[in-house]
């Protein structure tokens, strides 16, 4: 199982100081905040797309690129890539030279977002926003896996004999997980395709986050793909952390109650009783995460959301040491204990390769 972080990039005033970061100092914390994932022993390090203020990544493979040339180990990720507003040929070379350049490292997930502007901003229109979504798709799916391509769709020009340059690393395709909090379309995506899908519970109760997985790992056995245990399935959660819980939600509560997302809305003990959200010990992280799988089952991908609403780059730094050194060790044992054998490992380049070459072998022996 993978755990890591993922960030949406916000640069949000500390309510504590009054001192907002520039978005210099922003972009310079999230490289901080990716280097040190890896150095505490985490798996992933995931950046949103955001095309307006208040937020900073706008440009998740210039972002990841560099991150790539100073890390060894972390996979690259995106939380998410808009498969509605960016042009699928674009994303099919961008992330196809992102892997290039981080010998694999690199998947992706893909999403509409959540703010409606994006979609006239790149000349598109948001109610076709699941059509473009699934159409964008099938295109890109086409650009990675067909030397040459020729297509005509609804929302772009034609292409005619084109290929995408570079080609995909080892002839694999980046892995894809479909990123979606309420559409029981872009499930159904994810399934079609075998693909990986991702659900950002970060602000939604179990109930609702357990429907969306069940409904993705009925349809991904469908068609074909394997046994509901099978498929692919990540999540989100947010902690905060110190020695005890009575610190973390002293120390945590002005950044909550203040926050642009879920500020002057429910307090913060009806916040962490409905959703993810969890505000202790690092034992009360463990044992709230764990209760993740008895919803959703056994999954692939645990992401946290860890340097949002103002937080300082220093606290966060120390809560990616408590993570990586007091909760996910744990978490991994744990989770390895219960998973049974038929469920799958997390997907990575390496094992896509071998899985590739296994069904080609069993193609030319049969």
């Amino acid at each position: 199982m993978q755990f890591g972080v993922f960030t949406v990039g916000d640069v949000t005033p500390d309510p504590t100081s009054g001192r907002t970061p520039s978005e210099h100092e922003r972009i310079k914390a999230m490289v901080a905040i990716a280097l040190k994932a890896e150095e505490v022993g985490l798996d992933v390090f995931a950046t949103g797309e955001h095309h307006n203020p208040p937020f900073v990544p706008s440009s998740p493979t210039t972002l990841l690129g560099h991150i790539a040339a100073r890390t060894d180990r972390l996979v690259l990720s995106t939380a998410t890539t808009l498969i509605t507003t960016n042009d699928p040929v674009k994303i099919a070379e961008d992330y196809a030279t992102l892997q290039h350049l981080a010998d694999g490292r690199v998947d992706l997930m893909l999403g509409r977002g959540n703010t409606g502007p994006v979609y006239p901003w790149f000349g598109q229109d948001i109610r076709q926003g699941i059509n473009l979504a699934k159409e964008n798709y099938a295109l890109l799916r086409k650009l990675w896996d067909e030397d040459t391509v020729d297509w005509e769709g609804t929302f772009r020009t034609p292409l005619q004999a084109f290929t995408a340059t570079p080609r995909p690393l080892d002839g694999v395709a980046p892995f894809v997980w479909h990123g979606s909090i309420r559409s029981p379309e872009i499930a159904e995506q994810a399934a079609f395709y075998g693909d990986g899908f991702f659900h950002n519970n970060i602000f939604w109760p179990a109930s609702h986050t357990r429907r969306m997985v069940n409904l993705y790992r009925r349809r991904y056995a469908h068609h074909g793909h394997g046994t509901p245990d099978q498929a692919i399935v990540g999540l989100g959660g947010q902690v905060f952390m110190r020695a005890n819980s009575q610190q973390a939600v002293r120390e945590f509560r002005p950044y909550f109650d203040n926050a642009p997302v879920y500020g002057h809305g429910p307090s913060l003990e009806e916040f962490t009783e409905q959703t993810p959200l969890t505000v202790g010990s690092p034992q009360q992280v463990i044992e709230r995460t764990l209760t993740f799988r008895d919803h959703v089952g056994d999954y692939q991908r645990q992401l946290f959301l860890m340097d949002h609403a103002g937080l300082p780059l220093k606290t966060v730094l120390e809560q990616l040491d408590i993570l990586g050194e007091q909760v996910v060790p744990v978490l991994r044992e744990e989770f390895a204990k219960l998973r049974p054998a038929g469920v799958p490992d997390a997907p990575t380049h390496a094992a896509r390769i071998a899985a590739k070459e296994s069904i080609l072998e069993k193609v030319q022996t049969a």
